[in-house]
């Protein structure tokens, strides 16, 4: 299993709109073979920085089954719009033990 994290900038005030789109777009990544979870989780004392993140089956499992299919390019339409910046998105592992 890893563990996508993406740190998210959303433009001032757009914090709402972002929300919304997620909720509504939340469901093409839930349906992604190897997706096992989706958490989004937003800044107590930065409410515009938002986190994302995605248990996946492997890597391969975001990058193959999500990242290279119509289903990114639908939920990137959803939720871009109101990203300040491009998403900082790396991949984890639990550590043993």
């Amino acid at each position: 299993m890893v563990l996508e994290v993406a740190q998210i900038e959303v433009l001032p005030g757009q914090e709402d709109a972002f929300t919304d789109a997620f909720l509504k777009g939340r469901e093409l990544l839930t349906a992604t073979p190897g997706c096992r979870s989706v958490r989004m989780t937003r800044g107590v004392e930065s409410p515009s920085r938002f986190v994302l993140l995605v248990e996946w089956d492997s890597v391969e499992a975001h990058e193959v089954n999500f990242r290279r299919t119509e289903q990114f390019t639908k939920w990137r339409g959803l939720i871009g719009p109101y990203f300040a910046r491009p998403p900082m998105v790396e991949h984890f592992t639990d550590l043993p033990g």
